[in-house]
């Protein structure tokens, strides 16, 4: 099959279009490379995803573009036929969204918006979107179900996400578009964002720097090995959204539709502390931290724990990696990356 992957230069989707092209298949990716984070180190996955081509003898194309371009995407459209369309390219950081909501209009709205006219056009066969467990937000129920309403996002980042959501949802009604949203539950491991806590401790950890560790490390995380990620939103794209014969308007289920659209949660299902996190960290890399006691952050939800039953029975989701072990793989890939 042919895959357009947006954001294939970030950390979900350079390992998700790494996977495909594995098993064969074409992959075209588009991402602006933009400079919330580190270039370089999109840079590096990008040329980690030609040899991939290369080395399983597929084909690979990449569009250094803007998905709030709409003339790049029409361009792009019109070059080729997709049968699936894995949208990962989003403005991301949930902190970031207090100071910079424009950022998030153009990416995560308009952005969103002009995919959903393309693909209209162009008849998608189905079209796999990364939402965010922040949607969840002043939520305090846990499991945190795709049953349960996400009508109080605690920041901006979140409800630009609820938004895609509900956009996917009036397309699959009108134009009979299968959509499938996934709810991403704080994903880490090789190649990750260093943005997000894994990388910044580890960098902090073998400079001799404290790291921050707000809520002092009480709340917890439902932390998502890579690798059981690109397993799902593989599968989830594979399997062609459709509409659930028993949703009723009278009792209107949030997750499905009567229109070929569904949510899933794509979690471990299994939270941990913070202060875990950090044990698993510091005994992979072998060094105590320096740990620098905070309140709680503007913005965090408290903890996070994600019911993914609906996702094992849909596609037989399975995630399999322990904490321990994925940090493991992240030092790993760390220390030989950096050469530390």
């Amino acid at each position: 099959m042919k895959h357009l992957i947006t954001g294939n230069a970030g950390f979900i989707g350079f390992h998700v279009a790494r996977a495909l092209m594995a098993r064969g298949d074409a992959v075209v990716g588009i991402d602006n490379v933009n400079d919330y984070y580190e270039t370089s180190l999109k840079e590096a996955r990008l040329r980690e995803l030609e040899h991939a081509a290369q080395q399983h003898g597929v084909a690979y194309q990449f569009d250094r573009a803007n998905i709030a371009d709409r003339a790049a995407l029409d361009r792009i459209f019109a070059e080729h036929q997709f049968d699936r369309v894995i949208h990962l390219a989003a403005q991301a950081g949930v902190r970031h969204s207090i100071e910079h909501p424009e950022s998030y209009v153009e990416s995560n709205l308009v952005g969103f918006s002009n995919l959903l006219e393309v693909c209209r056009y162009a008849s998608t066969p189905h079209l796999t979107y990364a939402s965010t467990s922040s949607v969840y937000g002043g939520n305090t129920q846990m499991p945190f179900s795709e049953d349960h309403g996400v009508d109080h996002p605690l920041q901006f980042y979140a409800a630009t996400k609820r938004a895609n959501e509900l956009m996917a949802h009036s397309y699959s009604h009108l134009f009979q578009i299968p959509t499938t949203g996934l709810r991403f539950f704080t994903v880490y491991g090789p190649w990750g964002r260093p943005d997000m806590a894994l990388f910044k401790f580890t960098r902090l950890i073998l400079e001799d720097s404290p790291i921050p560790v707000f809520n002092h490390g009480h709340h917890t995380r439902d932390f998502t090995y890579i690798d059981d990620i690109v397993e799902g939103v593989i599968k989830s794209s594979d399997q062609v959204a459709t509409a659930d014969q028993h949703w009723s308007s009278d009792a209107p289920v949030p997750s499905t539709s009567n229109a070929p659209f569904r949510v899933f949660n794509i979690g471990n299902g299994n939270p941990a502390q913070l202060v875990d996190y950090i044990d698993a960290l510091e005994e992979a890399l072998g060094k105590k931290a320096i740990r620098e006691m905070l309140p709680m952050q503007a913005g965090d939800i408290l903890d996070t724990h994600a019911d993914t039953s609906k996702l094992q029975q849909a596609v037989n989701y399975r995630p399999n990696t322990s904490v321990r072990e994925g940090v493991g793989k992240f030092v790993e890939w760390y220390r030989n990356y950096y050469s530390v």
